[in-house]
């Protein structure tokens, strides 16, 4: 099954989503409908709605606040993107100039703020004390991860470790949210509801690693972000951590000064030591493993092209060139 095959499944679904998603964009304030459109409409693939989708379907859930939840999730991605994008000074978003350079960096934090909000005002909807419970405890998670994010930027001595804690808080919560609110929603039993929050974890985490290589050996055209802009952030992702480890010493304080300082003044050089060393590979083994704990976790559903798609997800995850 392709990533279009998928979409294609949950067509009538994500249609409901994307028309509840402008309905609730909406504001009195123009400067609020302005950038929260701009960047809602800009694309991107809108994985972590499709999980909810997916996940409620694939364990039979019949009603219609996996629809509502989806559209949750996908506020509360979007207000992380406005916040990254204005601490990492980010100019470019999925292949256009991202919110905060277009309307400054004061209006982005705020209008995040508002999607949060509204995430919230949409979840007590739903009228589940478990779905907010999730939910609730994701977003803190996500905002520590971006504090430990911090505390890692310009630290070369950033171990695997402390980068892996970045990617479950940061990348993957959301994704594991998203995957467990459809278990909560069919009503499954605790085992099931852990097993789906585990794929999630994992596919966010293969996912997050692969945005690690693609970050040197992507096109900015096919990223919708300009390469090496981790390095330029003075981020230690997995492939620079090992590449440190694993190369000559020139190569390795080639690499600390880097990530110290911040920049693209010898990203050639860099990228050469992080092919020499194997460390895209390795990034990429890594990736392939947390997808394979994915689909491990998928085991024991029912089949239905539900959970087809589930595990095409963690296909994509790791075969994807963008």
């Amino acid at each position: 099954m392709e990533i279009q095959d998928v979409l294609d499944l949950i067509a009538d679904d994500k249609q409901a989503v994307d028309r509840l998603i402008q309905q609730r964009l909406a504001s009195n304030v123009v400067l609020i409908d302005q950038i929260s459109h701009y960047i809602i409409n800009s694309g991107g693939k809108r994985l972590r709605p499709v999980l909810v989708l997916l996940a409620a379907r694939a364990l039979g859930y019949q009603g219609s606040h996996h629809i509502d939840l989806a559209a949750v999730v996908e506020f509360i991605h979007t207000a992380t993107l406005l916040h990254d994008d204005v601490v990492d000074a980010s100019e470019l978003r999925r292949g256009q100039q991202s919110a905060n350079a277009v309307f400054g960096n004061e209006a982005s934090v705020l209008v995040g703020d508002f999607l949060y909000s509204r995430a919230f005002q949409m979840m007590v909807d739903v009228g589940s004390m478990r779905v907010m419970q999730i939910l609730s405890d994701a977003t803190n998670t996500i905002a520590e991860g971006e504090v430990l994010q911090l505390l890692n930027c310009h630290d070369p001595d950033t171990t695997e470790q402390r980068y892996m804690d970045v990617i479950h808080y940061k990348t993957a919560k959301l994704f594991e949210a998203a995957s467990q609110l459809g278990a909560v929603l069919a009503g499954r039993p605790a085992d099931e509801e852990q097993a789906m929050a585990r794929y999630g974890m994992h596919l966010g985490t293969a996912f997050q690693l692969i945005d690690d290589v693609l970050d040197y050996s992507a096109s900015s055209e096919q990223l919708g972000k300009n390469i090496g802009d981790d390095l330029a952030e003075g981020k230690p992702t997995l492939p620079l951590i090992y590449a440190m480890r694993h190369g000559t010493p020139e190569q390795a304080a080639l690499i600390r000064r880097a990530i110290e300082n911040g920049g693209r003044e010898n990203m050639a050089e860099i990228t050469a030591a992080i092919e020499s060393t194997g460390a895209i590979a390795y990034t990429s083994r890594s990736a392939r493993q947390e997808a394979d704990r994915a689909l491990a976790e998928l085991a024991n559903f029912p089949d239905s092209p539900y959970k087809q798609a589930l595990a095409a997800l963690a296909e994509f995850s790791v075969a994807r060139a963008y």
